[in-house]
């Protein structure tokens, strides 16, 4: 297959078939990569078709990506482990720190391992959010209260998804767990100091990029101290500290653009713009397919330096284990997990 350049757009599918409209947009250029959703899965069978569809449509590299963190946060249940929260490995880390390292190990293994037999490239994880016990959204999907902790969990867990062959990615940068609102539903602000942003927030992040971590989400929350727009759309978050004070060489995703949070920066195609212009490389617009696929013929975009490269590291390298090998891993994870019962 030819390596085209990837595009900057990843969007969504209305359900578990690929229909006729869709078939026709997957080839288009601007599109480098589908997320999908649990209206999308029926079963491990169904969803391995779905993706062999898509590549075919696409007829070009793309990525393909689920949120898969467990606990509330997972998009393919039956047929697949059922994964505990990230506090969960939080708590067996708070007893023992030998045991809950190995747990989020294993856990991002199992989880990447079950959706490389699916033909999934990616999945949205591990979460690097602080839980400061004030954010319902973030919550247990965080690891931790102490950055430490949450560190070296994530970082525990990305080693895992990379055994498994698949790339990490960490959310939401620069931190989603100081704030009480959704940014789903509204605009979340973080009045914290840089100094305390630095010092909490971004120590996971700082941790995991110096160990490779291959890609950040980026939140829709602004932080004043630092800029007055949402990180994702913040060349002073993306470029200047990102990019030049963490070093960060991996690929940058937009949060959804049409979820509320970002709605301060106009209709879905100025985000759009604006979130490219800031540095973001892949897009998402998920939930509104007319106005998501209309970005594709509106937005003027080039490639910048480095840009395929980052994108290309994102595709998955390796098929997913034999089933009893999984159900050795799995069985390995819930003897850990019982020690916090």
């Amino acid at each position: 297959m030819p390596d085209f350049p990837m595009g900057p757009f990843m969007l969504d599918l209305e359900g578990p078939e690929l229909l006729a409209e869709e078939r026709e947009w997957l080839s288009h250029p601007g599109v480098g990569g589908i997320i999908l959703f649990a209206r999308n899965y029926q079963s491990p069978q169904q969803i391995k078709a779905l993706t062999a569809q898509i590549r075919k449509a696409a007829k070009k590299p793309l990525v393909i990506a689920v949120d898969q963190e467990g606990g509330r946060v997972q998009r393919f249940q039956e047929g697949f482990t059922r994964l505990p929260s990230a506090a969960r490995f939080g708590e067996l880390y708070a007893k023992d720190h030998k045991r809950g390292l190995a747990a989020a190990q294993l856990a991002g293994f199992l989880m990447a391992a079950e959706l490389r037999r699916v033909d999934m490239d990616l999945s949205f994880a591990p979460v690097l959010d602080v839980d400061s016990g004030i954010s319902e959204v973030i919550g247990d999907r965080s690891f931790a209260r102490e950055p430490e902790a949450v560190a070296v969990l994530a970082g525990a867990f990305a080693n895992g998804m990379r055994q498994a062959g698949m790339a990490a990615v960490g959310k939401h940068f620069p931190g989603h767990g100081g704030v009480a609102a959704d940014s789903h539903h509204t605009l979340p602000e973080d009045d914290r100091s840089w100094r305390q942003l630095e010092s909490r927030d971004l120590l996971p992040f700082r941790r995991l990029i110096q160990s490779g971590l291959e890609a950040v989400m980026c939140a829709h929350v602004v932080y004043p101290a630092v800029d007055s727009l949402p990180a994702g759309f913040s060349s002073r978050w993306l470029q200047d500290i990102l990019r030049g004070q963490m070093a960060f060489e991996g690929a940058i995703f937009s949060d959804d653009l049409a979820m509320a949070g970002a709605a301060c920066m106009g209709d879905i195609r100025d985000r759009a713009e604006a979130a490219l212009a800031a540095g973001c490389d892949l897009l998402l617009a998920c939930n509104c397919p007319g106005e998501s696929v209309a970005l594709l013929d509106a937005i003027r975009w080039r490639q910048p330096p480095g840009k395929q490269n980052r994108l290309a590291k994102l595709r998955a390298k390796k098929q997913g284990l034999p089933l009893e090998n999984l159900c050795i891993i799995r069985s390995r994870l819930e003897k850990l997990l019982d020690q916090i019962n």
